[in-house]
């Protein structure tokens, strides 16, 4: 018996009604089977058991909602959990990360784009230790639940004002070429400053009006962006080609690298952005994302 259009429906039906109280006698009844029947063959169809299926689905589809502005226990409450913490809980198991951490670094993403699409690229991440170090540099006031963009790239290739980035050389003559980027939260109410700096030996140098913050030693994930072929003066930043390649990238790590890992996003470390000369080429440009991480607990 031909069984793929029933399981196809069956999923169609838990879709439609996923923020509704499903049992497994309810979705094997409107497939027309027992039961026991029906759960056996969805099992054996989708390789995993038919609630612990609705679960799982229970939480990709929430994952859409955290970054419409509503807040957790929100969410938590329509997709069928009793408390916030056990919505947290299950959201972190799995997929690697809390609700909170996924809202403050994929807040400005298109809700509609929240699988990401990169044209098939399959990103392996190189897993090193780093240790502590200094970063020093320039601040950009921002909001993680309003207008948080992680496209600092961007950001400095469209700025009117002062050139910070080579004031920020002149001053500081790092040992080294390369700027951080990383989102220092502010308060809780969603304030942010990200920090756009040069890592440095001290902070001898560094002027009143820079702000600096140290990096504590942590083991990395370390994903370097897919090369854009070519990048074009951007008007904008939601039109730059590089600033879009670092939104996918991010979008990647969060909903496809980190659910089928065997690592977790250390929340008690900082991820950060590294922009050396690759960024700069006209062709084949590409940056590194540092992702803190810890190994999933059996």
């Amino acid at each position: 018996m031909e069984y793929s259009k029933t399981i196809e429906q069956s999923i169609h039906f838990i879709e439609r009604n996923i923020k509704e109280e499903l049992t497994a006698e309810q979705i094997s009844q409107q497939a027309g089977y027992s039961v026991f029947h029906f759960c056996r063959i969805f099992a054996v169809s989708q390789g995993i058991p038919l609630m612990e299926f609705v679960r799982k689905k229970r939480l990709l589809l929430s994952r859409a909602d955290l970054l419409i502005s509503k807040k957790i226990i929100e969410v938590a409450l329509d997709y069928g959990f009793e408390t916030a913490s056990g919505y947290s809980k299950a959201f972190r198991k799995e997929f690697g990360y809390s609700p909170t951490t996924y809202i403050s670094r994929m807040s400005g993403c298109d809700v509609k784009e929240i699988i990401t699409n990169l044209g098939g690229i399959i990103m392996n991440p190189v897993i090193i230790r780093k240790p502590a170090f200094l970063v020093a540099g320039y601040g950009i006031n921002t909001s993680i639940a309003e207008n948080y963009t992680k496209d600092i790239a961007a950001y400095w290739d469209t700025y009117d004002g002062e050139n910070l980035e080579s004031k920020m050389y002149q001053q500081l003559n790092p040992p080294n070429h390369g700027e951080v980027g990383i989102c220092v939260p502010n308060s809780e109410n969603g304030s942010a400053v990200y920090l756009l700096g040069v890592i440095v030996d001290d902070f001898e140098k560094v002027t009143p009006d820079m702000m600096t913050i140290t990096v504590p030693e942590a083991e990395y994930a370390v994903f370097t962006t897919p090369p854009v072929k070519e990048i074009l003066a951007a008007q904008t930043e939601d039109h730059d080609p590089f600033s879009t390649a670092i939104k996918q990238t991010w979008k990647y790590i969060f909903n496809e690298w980190f659910p089928s890992s065997n690592y977790e996003f250390d929340e008690t470390k900082m991820d950060f952005e590294f922009y050396d000369e690759r960024c700069h080429e006209t062709k084949d440009a590409v940056m590194e994302i540092y992702v803190p991480v810890i190994r999933k607990s059996i």
